[in-house]
Protein backbone atom coordinates (compact mmCIF):
# COMPACT_ATOMS: atom_id res chain seq x y z
CA UNK A 1 0.00 0.00 0.00
CA UNK A 2 0.96 3.66 -0.25
CA UNK A 3 3.11 4.75 2.27
CA UNK A 4 2.24 7.93 4.40
CA UNK A 5 4.40 10.10 2.76
CA UNK A 6 2.66 8.67 -1.05
CA UNK A 7 2.17 11.46 -3.32
CA UNK A 8 4.47 13.62 -1.94
CA UNK A 9 6.67 16.59 -4.04
CA UNK A 10 9.85 17.77 -3.14
CA UNK A 11 9.52 19.62 0.60
CA UNK A 12 7.24 17.16 1.48
CA UNK A 13 4.22 18.60 0.71
CA UNK A 14 1.56 15.61 0.20
CA UNK A 15 -0.51 16.13 -3.39
CA UNK A 16 -4.05 14.51 -3.11
CA UNK A 17 -6.77 14.59 -5.81
CA UNK A 18 -10.74 14.90 -5.42
CA UNK A 19 -12.55 11.50 -5.36
CA UNK A 20 -16.50 12.56 -6.83
CA UNK A 21 -19.49 10.53 -5.75
CA UNK A 22 -21.66 10.12 -8.94
CA UNK A 23 -25.61 10.03 -7.10
CA UNK A 24 -24.56 13.97 -5.90
CA UNK A 25 -21.93 14.80 -8.37
CA UNK A 26 -19.97 16.31 -5.05
CA UNK A 27 -16.81 15.46 -3.53
CA UNK A 28 -16.94 13.53 -0.75
CA UNK A 29 -13.00 11.84 -0.37
CA UNK A 30 -9.47 12.62 -1.48
CA UNK A 31 -6.82 9.93 -2.56
CA UNK A 32 -2.84 10.23 -2.98
CA UNK A 33 -1.81 11.58 -6.14
CA UNK A 34 1.18 9.99 -5.98
CA UNK A 35 3.68 11.05 -8.55
CA UNK A 36 5.84 9.30 -11.25
CA UNK A 37 9.23 9.77 -9.73
CA UNK A 38 8.06 7.05 -7.03
CA UNK A 39 7.40 4.09 -9.07
CA UNK A 40 11.39 3.66 -9.37
CA UNK A 41 11.17 2.62 -5.38
CA UNK A 42 8.19 0.83 -5.74
CA UNK A 43 9.18 -1.64 -8.64
CA UNK A 44 12.35 -2.41 -6.61
CA UNK A 45 10.18 -3.35 -3.33
CA UNK A 46 7.91 -5.24 -5.57
CA UNK A 47 10.96 -7.38 -7.22
CA UNK A 48 12.65 -7.65 -3.86
CA UNK A 49 9.55 -9.38 -2.84
CA UNK A 50 9.27 -11.47 -5.86
CA UNK A 51 12.40 -13.51 -4.69
CA UNK A 52 10.89 -15.18 -1.94
CA UNK A 53 7.28 -14.91 -2.99
CA UNK A 54 7.98 -17.21 -6.06
CA UNK A 55 10.21 -19.56 -4.23
CA UNK A 56 7.41 -21.17 -1.75
CA UNK A 57 4.15 -22.55 -3.44
CA UNK A 58 2.15 -23.77 -0.59
CA UNK A 59 2.94 -20.74 1.44
CA UNK A 60 1.45 -18.54 -1.55
CA UNK A 61 -1.64 -20.92 -1.56
CA UNK A 62 -2.15 -20.25 2.14
CA UNK A 63 -1.52 -16.43 1.62
CA UNK A 64 -4.41 -16.41 -1.00
CA UNK A 65 -7.01 -18.44 0.77
CA UNK A 66 -6.28 -16.03 4.14
CA UNK A 67 -6.70 -12.95 1.36
CA UNK A 68 -10.25 -14.64 0.65
CA UNK A 69 -11.01 -15.03 3.69
CA UNK A 70 -10.14 -11.15 4.62
CA UNK A 71 -11.94 -10.10 1.68
CA UNK A 72 -15.22 -11.87 2.68
CA UNK A 73 -14.74 -10.34 6.55
CA UNK A 74 -13.96 -6.97 5.27
CA UNK A 75 -16.92 -6.71 2.58
CA UNK A 76 -19.56 -4.73 4.02
CA UNK A 77 -16.96 -1.73 4.09
CA UNK A 78 -15.89 -2.20 0.43
CA UNK A 79 -18.80 -2.44 -0.74
CA UNK A 80 -20.29 0.71 1.02
CA UNK A 81 -17.37 2.52 0.09
CA UNK A 82 -17.50 0.74 -3.99
CA UNK A 83 -20.83 1.85 -4.57
CA UNK A 84 -20.20 5.39 -2.95
CA UNK A 85 -17.39 6.02 -5.64
CA UNK A 86 -19.04 3.85 -7.93
CA UNK A 87 -22.23 4.28 -8.01
CA UNK A 88 -23.71 1.01 -8.88
CA UNK A 89 -26.28 -0.35 -6.61
CA UNK A 90 -25.53 -1.77 -3.38
CA UNK A 91 -26.29 -5.57 -4.10
CA UNK A 92 -24.16 -5.42 -7.10
CA UNK A 93 -20.98 -4.16 -4.86
CA UNK A 94 -21.27 -6.97 -2.36
CA UNK A 95 -21.56 -9.24 -5.86
CA UNK A 96 -18.22 -7.93 -6.80
CA UNK A 97 -16.66 -8.63 -3.38
CA UNK A 98 -18.11 -12.14 -3.25
CA UNK A 99 -16.20 -12.46 -6.88
CA UNK A 100 -13.12 -11.07 -5.63
CA UNK A 101 -13.17 -13.27 -2.92
CA UNK A 102 -13.91 -16.07 -4.96
CA UNK A 103 -11.36 -15.15 -8.04
CA UNK A 104 -8.68 -15.70 -4.82
CA UNK A 105 -9.42 -19.07 -4.15
CA UNK A 106 -10.04 -19.92 -6.95
CA UNK A 107 -6.46 -19.26 -8.05
CA UNK A 108 -4.79 -20.44 -4.78
CA UNK A 109 -5.92 -23.51 -5.70
CA UNK A 110 -4.51 -23.50 -9.17
CA UNK A 111 -0.80 -24.54 -10.17
CA UNK A 112 1.19 -25.36 -13.47
CA UNK A 113 1.91 -28.71 -14.59
CA UNK A 114 5.05 -29.75 -15.52
CA UNK A 115 4.85 -31.62 -18.85
CA UNK A 116 6.83 -34.48 -20.68
CA UNK A 117 7.96 -33.78 -24.07
CA UNK A 118 8.35 -37.11 -25.85
CA UNK A 119 9.46 -36.84 -29.59
CA UNK A 120 11.11 -39.93 -30.02
CA UNK A 121 14.45 -38.89 -29.36
CA UNK A 122 16.82 -40.48 -26.96
CA UNK A 123 16.21 -36.95 -24.51
CA UNK A 124 14.22 -36.55 -21.41
CA UNK A 125 12.55 -33.11 -22.00
CA UNK A 126 10.36 -31.28 -19.45
CA UNK A 127 8.11 -28.30 -19.59
CA UNK A 128 8.42 -26.76 -16.55
CA UNK A 129 6.91 -23.14 -15.80
CA UNK A 130 8.87 -20.15 -14.32
CA UNK A 131 6.86 -16.14 -12.56
CA UNK A 132 7.96 -13.50 -14.54
CA UNK A 133 8.41 -10.89 -12.12
CA UNK A 134 7.24 -7.74 -11.03
CA UNK A 135 3.28 -7.16 -12.95
CA UNK A 136 1.89 -3.65 -13.44
CA UNK A 137 -2.10 -3.90 -13.44
CA UNK A 138 -3.98 -0.64 -14.81
CA UNK A 139 -7.72 -1.00 -13.58
CA UNK A 140 -10.77 0.92 -14.78
CA UNK A 141 -13.82 2.51 -13.21
CA UNK A 142 -16.56 0.22 -14.00
CA UNK A 143 -15.36 -2.80 -11.91
CA UNK A 144 -12.78 -1.44 -9.72
CA UNK A 145 -12.58 -4.87 -7.02
CA UNK A 146 -13.23 -7.54 -9.60
CA UNK A 147 -10.94 -6.45 -12.41
CA UNK A 148 -8.22 -6.24 -10.04
CA UNK A 149 -8.56 -9.59 -8.83
CA UNK A 150 -8.95 -10.52 -12.34
CA UNK A 151 -5.30 -9.34 -12.68
CA UNK A 152 -3.12 -9.52 -9.18
CA UNK A 153 -5.19 -13.03 -8.35
CA UNK A 154 -3.47 -15.38 -11.27
CA UNK A 155 -0.81 -13.20 -11.05
CA UNK A 156 0.20 -13.69 -7.38
CA UNK A 157 -0.88 -17.37 -8.02
CA UNK A 158 1.73 -17.80 -10.46
CA UNK A 159 4.74 -16.47 -7.88
CA UNK A 160 4.91 -12.95 -9.61
CA UNK A 161 4.42 -9.78 -7.42
CA UNK A 162 2.35 -6.71 -8.68
CA UNK A 163 1.67 -2.70 -8.44
CA UNK A 164 -1.97 -1.89 -8.74
CA UNK A 165 -3.34 1.22 -10.15
CA UNK A 166 -7.24 2.01 -9.89
CA UNK A 167 -8.46 4.51 -11.72
CA UNK A 168 -8.05 7.70 -10.47
CA UNK A 169 -11.73 8.02 -10.64
CA UNK A 170 -12.47 4.83 -8.34
CA UNK A 171 -9.78 5.09 -6.44
CA UNK A 172 -10.74 4.10 -2.25
CA UNK A 173 -13.01 1.22 -2.51
CA UNK A 174 -8.90 -0.55 -3.96
CA UNK A 175 -6.93 1.22 -1.68
CA UNK A 176 -8.83 -0.32 0.93
CA UNK A 177 -8.86 -3.38 -0.95
CA UNK A 178 -5.00 -3.59 -0.39
CA UNK A 179 -5.13 -2.62 3.17
CA UNK A 180 -7.39 -5.84 3.65
CA UNK A 181 -5.07 -7.74 1.40
CA UNK A 182 -1.72 -6.41 3.37
CA UNK A 183 -3.07 -8.30 6.39
CA UNK A 184 -2.71 -12.30 4.25
CA UNK A 185 0.09 -11.13 1.94
CA UNK A 186 3.87 -11.06 2.69
CA UNK A 187 5.21 -7.32 2.29
CA UNK A 188 5.70 -5.59 -1.23
CA UNK A 189 3.86 -8.53 -2.87
CA UNK A 190 0.79 -6.45 -4.16
CA UNK A 191 1.41 -2.50 -4.18
CA UNK A 192 -1.76 -0.03 -4.62
CA UNK A 193 -0.53 3.13 -5.70
CA UNK A 194 -2.93 5.78 -6.84
CA UNK A 195 -2.64 9.40 -8.83
CA UNK A 196 -3.64 10.90 -11.85
CA UNK A 197 -1.56 10.74 -15.81
CA UNK A 198 0.90 10.44 -16.30
CA UNK A 199 1.35 7.80 -13.40
CA UNK A 200 0.11 5.17 -15.52
CA UNK A 201 2.00 6.08 -18.50
CA UNK A 202 5.05 5.77 -16.60
CA UNK A 203 3.88 2.48 -15.28
CA UNK A 204 3.40 0.91 -18.35
CA UNK A 205 6.69 1.90 -19.54
CA UNK A 206 8.92 1.04 -16.45
CA UNK A 207 11.87 -1.04 -17.45
CA UNK A 208 11.28 -3.12 -13.95
CA UNK A 209 8.06 -4.55 -15.00
CA UNK A 210 7.64 -8.10 -17.20
CA UNK A 211 4.12 -7.73 -17.83
CA UNK A 212 1.37 -5.20 -18.14
CA UNK A 213 -2.33 -5.96 -17.63
CA UNK A 214 -4.58 -3.52 -18.52
CA UNK A 215 -8.58 -2.86 -19.19
CA UNK A 216 -9.61 -0.04 -20.74
CA UNK A 217 -10.74 1.67 -23.48
CA UNK A 218 -8.88 0.49 -27.64
CA UNK A 219 -6.87 3.56 -27.56
CA UNK A 220 -5.22 3.94 -23.97
CA UNK A 221 -4.77 0.15 -24.66
CA UNK A 222 -2.64 1.24 -27.62
CA UNK A 223 -0.74 3.66 -25.53
CA UNK A 224 0.27 1.32 -22.99
CA UNK A 225 1.23 -1.34 -25.58
CA UNK A 226 3.70 1.09 -26.84
CA UNK A 227 4.58 2.17 -23.32
CA UNK A 228 5.26 -1.30 -22.91
CA UNK A 229 7.34 -2.41 -25.84
CA UNK A 230 9.77 -0.08 -24.85
CA UNK A 231 11.49 -2.93 -21.94
CA UNK A 232 9.43 -6.00 -24.32
CA UNK A 233 7.41 -6.75 -21.52
CA UNK A 234 4.24 -9.06 -22.01
CA UNK A 235 0.98 -7.62 -22.51
CA UNK A 236 -2.62 -8.63 -21.74
CA UNK A 237 -5.16 -6.33 -22.91
CA UNK A 238 -9.14 -6.03 -22.30
CA UNK A 239 -10.54 -3.18 -24.57
CA UNK A 240 -13.76 -2.39 -25.47
CA UNK A 241 -16.72 -4.44 -26.65
CA UNK A 242 -20.14 -3.98 -28.62
CA UNK A 243 -21.77 -6.73 -27.88
CA UNK A 244 -24.92 -7.91 -30.06
CA UNK A 245 -27.71 -10.02 -29.25
CA UNK A 246 -28.91 -11.72 -32.18
CA UNK A 247 -32.97 -12.58 -31.56
CA UNK A 248 -34.46 -15.29 -34.03
CA UNK A 249 -37.57 -16.19 -35.49
CA UNK A 250 -38.85 -18.49 -32.88
CA UNK A 251 -37.72 -16.16 -29.38
CA UNK A 252 -40.13 -16.37 -26.67
CA UNK A 253 -39.91 -12.41 -26.17
CA UNK A 254 -41.95 -12.76 -23.16
CA UNK A 255 -40.09 -15.19 -21.30
CA UNK A 256 -36.53 -13.75 -22.32
CA UNK A 257 -37.10 -9.75 -21.97
CA UNK A 258 -36.43 -9.58 -18.51
CA UNK A 259 -32.25 -11.39 -18.86
CA UNK A 260 -31.68 -9.18 -22.58
CA UNK A 261 -32.71 -6.00 -20.19
CA UNK A 262 -30.15 -7.01 -17.36
CA UNK A 263 -27.33 -7.85 -20.13
CA UNK A 264 -27.32 -4.45 -21.27
CA UNK A 265 -28.71 -2.52 -18.36
CA UNK A 266 -26.47 -4.02 -15.56
CA UNK A 267 -23.86 -1.44 -13.33
CA UNK A 268 -26.00 1.56 -15.75
CA UNK A 269 -24.46 -0.09 -18.73
CA UNK A 270 -21.29 0.50 -17.99
CA UNK A 271 -20.06 -3.62 -18.86
CA UNK A 272 -17.36 -4.01 -21.36
CA UNK A 273 -19.49 -7.13 -22.19
CA UNK A 274 -22.70 -5.98 -21.99
CA UNK A 275 -25.38 -6.12 -24.76
CA UNK A 276 -24.63 -2.85 -26.60
CA UNK A 277 -26.99 -3.23 -29.47
CA UNK A 278 -30.24 -5.94 -30.37
CA UNK A 279 -30.68 -7.61 -33.78
CA UNK A 280 -34.70 -8.18 -34.01
CA UNK A 281 -36.86 -9.77 -37.18
CA UNK A 282 -38.64 -7.28 -38.30
CA UNK A 283 -41.86 -8.77 -37.50
CA UNK A 284 -41.20 -8.91 -34.03
CA UNK A 285 -39.31 -5.47 -33.43
CA UNK A 286 -41.95 -3.69 -32.17
CA UNK A 287 -42.76 -6.29 -29.46
CA UNK A 288 -39.64 -6.00 -28.38
CA UNK A 289 -38.81 -2.57 -28.34
CA UNK A 290 -41.95 -2.54 -26.44
CA UNK A 291 -41.24 -5.23 -24.02
CA UNK A 292 -37.81 -3.56 -23.39
CA UNK A 293 -39.25 -0.11 -22.84
CA UNK A 294 -41.73 -0.70 -20.76
CA UNK A 295 -38.75 -2.03 -18.55
CA UNK A 296 -36.70 0.97 -18.45
CA UNK A 297 -39.75 2.78 -17.87
CA UNK A 298 -40.49 0.89 -14.75
CA UNK A 299 -36.82 0.28 -13.62
CA UNK A 300 -36.40 2.18 -10.61
CA UNK A 301 -33.30 4.85 -10.89
CA UNK A 302 -30.91 6.57 -8.22
CA UNK A 303 -28.56 6.44 -5.45
CA UNK A 304 -26.85 3.21 -5.26
CA UNK A 305 -26.81 3.20 -1.37
CA UNK A 306 -30.37 3.19 -1.48
CA UNK A 307 -32.03 0.04 -1.23
CA UNK A 308 -35.02 0.03 -3.32
CA UNK A 309 -32.48 1.52 -6.66
CA UNK A 310 -32.00 -0.77 -9.50
CA UNK A 311 -30.19 1.12 -11.72
CA UNK A 312 -27.67 4.07 -10.61
CA UNK A 313 -25.67 6.46 -12.04
CA UNK A 314 -23.08 6.64 -14.93
CA UNK A 315 -19.81 7.17 -13.20
CA UNK A 316 -18.55 10.58 -14.12
CA UNK A 317 -19.07 13.57 -15.89
CA UNK A 318 -17.35 13.09 -19.21
CA UNK A 319 -19.02 10.04 -19.18
CA UNK A 320 -22.65 11.15 -18.98
CA UNK A 321 -21.29 13.82 -21.39
CA UNK A 322 -20.72 11.10 -24.43
CA UNK A 323 -23.77 8.90 -23.26
CA UNK A 324 -26.17 11.99 -23.95
CA UNK A 325 -24.21 13.38 -26.49
CA UNK A 326 -24.09 9.93 -28.59
CA UNK A 327 -28.09 9.63 -27.88
CA UNK A 328 -28.36 13.13 -28.79
CA UNK A 329 -26.76 12.38 -32.30
CA UNK A 330 -29.11 8.89 -32.96
CA UNK A 331 -32.24 11.39 -32.51
CA UNK A 332 -30.61 13.67 -34.78
CA UNK A 333 -30.21 11.35 -37.20
CA UNK A 334 -33.99 9.73 -37.10
CA UNK A 335 -34.36 7.20 -34.24
CA UNK A 336 -36.92 7.46 -31.81
CA UNK A 337 -36.64 7.36 -28.00
CA UNK A 338 -39.60 4.80 -26.89
CA UNK A 339 -37.93 5.29 -23.34
CA UNK A 340 -36.12 7.59 -21.66
CA UNK A 341 -33.17 9.81 -24.26
CA UNK A 342 -32.15 12.44 -21.87
CA UNK A 343 -30.64 13.43 -18.65
CA UNK A 344 -32.57 13.21 -15.12
CA UNK A 345 -33.43 16.21 -13.03
CA UNK A 346 -31.65 16.84 -10.19
CA UNK A 347 -28.00 16.49 -8.53
CA UNK A 348 -25.92 13.44 -9.73
CA UNK A 349 -25.28 11.87 -13.35
CA UNK A 350 -28.11 9.99 -13.86
CA UNK A 351 -29.29 9.20 -17.40
CA UNK A 352 -32.81 8.19 -18.03
CA UNK A 353 -32.76 4.19 -19.22
CA UNK A 354 -33.32 4.64 -23.13
CA UNK A 355 -34.53 1.91 -25.46
CA UNK A 356 -33.98 3.94 -29.27
CA UNK A 357 -35.72 2.89 -32.57
CA UNK A 358 -35.75 3.53 -36.05
CA UNK A 359 -31.94 3.65 -35.31
CA UNK A 360 -29.98 4.51 -38.73
CA UNK A 361 -27.24 1.50 -38.22
CA UNK A 362 -24.38 3.97 -39.52
CA UNK A 363 -25.23 5.71 -36.26
CA UNK A 364 -22.37 6.57 -33.45
CA UNK A 365 -25.00 4.67 -30.90
CA UNK A 366 -24.85 1.16 -33.17
CA UNK A 367 -21.35 1.36 -34.65
CA UNK A 368 -19.62 2.57 -30.95
CA UNK A 369 -19.50 2.06 -27.81
CA UNK A 370 -21.75 3.68 -25.56
CA UNK A 371 -20.59 2.48 -22.15
CA UNK A 372 -24.24 3.75 -20.91
CA UNK A 373 -28.15 3.11 -20.38
CA UNK A 374 -28.66 3.36 -23.71
CA UNK A 375 -29.37 0.14 -26.42
CA UNK A 376 -30.46 0.49 -29.90
CA UNK A 377 -33.05 -2.39 -31.71
CA UNK A 378 -32.57 -2.86 -35.17
CA UNK A 379 -34.79 -4.85 -37.17
CA UNK A 380 -33.41 -7.10 -39.71
CA UNK A 381 -35.10 -9.11 -43.47
CA UNK A 382 -32.81 -12.07 -42.97
CA UNK A 383 -30.57 -14.07 -40.54
CA UNK A 384 -27.53 -13.38 -43.13
CA UNK A 385 -28.26 -9.77 -42.31
CA UNK A 386 -28.42 -9.93 -38.27
CA UNK A 387 -24.99 -11.87 -38.32
CA UNK A 388 -23.05 -9.49 -40.65
CA UNK A 389 -24.10 -6.68 -38.84
CA UNK A 390 -23.24 -8.46 -35.50
CA UNK A 391 -20.31 -8.80 -36.79
CA UNK A 392 -19.65 -5.11 -38.63
CA UNK A 393 -17.77 -3.13 -36.22
CA UNK A 394 -14.11 -3.33 -35.34
CA UNK A 395 -14.78 -5.06 -32.12
CA UNK A 396 -15.14 -8.54 -31.13
CA UNK A 397 -15.55 -9.40 -27.52
CA UNK A 398 -18.92 -11.02 -26.86
CA UNK A 399 -21.99 -11.64 -28.43
CA UNK A 400 -25.70 -13.76 -28.24
CA UNK A 401 -27.77 -15.51 -29.91
CA UNK A 402 -31.84 -15.78 -28.56
CA UNK A 403 -34.17 -18.39 -29.62
CA UNK A 404 -36.22 -21.42 -28.45
CA UNK A 405 -34.39 -24.22 -31.14
CA UNK A 406 -31.02 -24.22 -29.14
CA UNK A 407 -29.36 -26.28 -31.89
CA UNK A 408 -29.89 -23.81 -34.46
CA UNK A 409 -29.58 -20.77 -31.98
CA UNK A 410 -25.97 -22.54 -31.15
CA UNK A 411 -25.58 -22.76 -34.97
CA UNK A 412 -25.87 -18.56 -35.17
CA UNK A 413 -23.59 -18.04 -32.06
CA UNK A 414 -20.78 -20.00 -34.37
CA UNK A 415 -20.77 -17.62 -36.77
CA UNK A 416 -20.23 -14.69 -34.75
CA UNK A 417 -17.08 -13.04 -34.77
CA UNK A 418 -16.12 -12.96 -30.79
CA UNK A 419 -14.33 -14.48 -28.36
CA UNK A 420 -17.42 -15.50 -26.05
CA UNK A 421 -20.77 -16.61 -27.25
CA UNK A 422 -24.07 -16.99 -25.22
CA UNK A 423 -27.01 -19.05 -25.57
CA UNK A 424 -30.38 -17.30 -24.55
CA UNK A 425 -28.51 -15.10 -22.08
CA UNK A 426 -25.22 -13.08 -21.73
CA UNK A 427 -22.18 -12.05 -20.24
CA UNK A 428 -22.26 -14.80 -17.35
CA UNK A 429 -18.81 -16.18 -17.24
CA UNK A 430 -17.31 -18.55 -15.22
CA UNK A 431 -13.67 -18.38 -13.43
CA UNK A 432 -12.69 -21.75 -14.72
CA UNK A 433 -13.10 -20.14 -18.93
CA UNK A 434 -11.02 -17.99 -20.55
CA UNK A 435 -11.67 -14.28 -21.37
CA UNK A 436 -10.36 -13.02 -24.92
CA UNK A 437 -11.95 -11.05 -27.25
CA UNK A 438 -10.85 -10.15 -31.36
CA UNK A 439 -10.19 -7.51 -33.12
CA UNK A 440 -10.35 -4.53 -31.41
CA UNK A 441 -11.40 -5.66 -28.02
CA UNK A 442 -7.75 -7.41 -26.94
CA UNK A 443 -4.84 -9.04 -26.98
CA UNK A 444 -3.99 -11.97 -24.49
CA UNK A 445 -6.65 -14.58 -22.41
CA UNK A 446 -7.29 -13.50 -19.29
CA UNK A 447 -9.29 -16.26 -16.36
CA UNK A 448 -9.24 -19.96 -15.57
CA UNK A 449 -5.72 -21.81 -16.34
CA UNK A 450 -5.22 -19.85 -19.38
CA UNK A 451 -4.82 -16.48 -17.10
CA UNK A 452 -2.17 -18.77 -14.60
CA UNK A 453 -0.48 -19.82 -17.51
CA UNK A 454 -0.48 -15.85 -18.87
CA UNK A 455 1.71 -14.90 -16.17
CA UNK A 456 4.02 -17.64 -16.71
CA UNK A 457 6.90 -18.36 -18.67
CA UNK A 458 8.18 -21.58 -20.12
CA UNK A 459 11.21 -23.27 -18.55
CA UNK A 460 12.85 -26.04 -20.96
CA UNK A 461 14.95 -29.08 -18.81
CA UNK A 462 16.29 -31.76 -21.19
CA UNK A 463 19.00 -34.08 -20.14
CA UNK A 464 19.94 -37.60 -21.22
CA UNK A 465 18.05 -40.74 -21.11
CA UNK A 466 19.18 -43.06 -18.35
CA UNK A 467 20.40 -46.59 -19.74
Amino acid sequence: MPTPEAGSLPGGRAVRFCVVDPATGETFDEAPDQQPGELDGVVARAEQAWYGWRADPAARTAALRGAADAVETAGDDLARLLTREQGKPLAESYAEVARTAARLRYFADLAPRTRRIDDGRPVRSEIRWRPLGPVAAIVPWNFPLQLAAAKFAPALAAGNTMVLKPSPLTPLATRLLGSVLATALPEDVLTVVTGREPLGARLASHPGIRHVTFTGSVPTGRAVATAAAGSLARVTLELGGNDAAVLLDDVDVDRIADRLFWAAFRNCGQVCMAVKRVYVPARLHAEVVEALAQRAKAVAVGPGLDPETRLGPVNNAPQLARVEQITEQALADGARAASGGHRLDGPGYFFAPTILTDVPPSSPVVTEEQFGPVLPVLPYRSLDEAVDAANGTGFGLGGSVWGTDLDRAEAVADRLECGTAWINHHAELSLAQPFAGVKDSGVGVAGGPWGLYGNLRPFVVHRPQEG
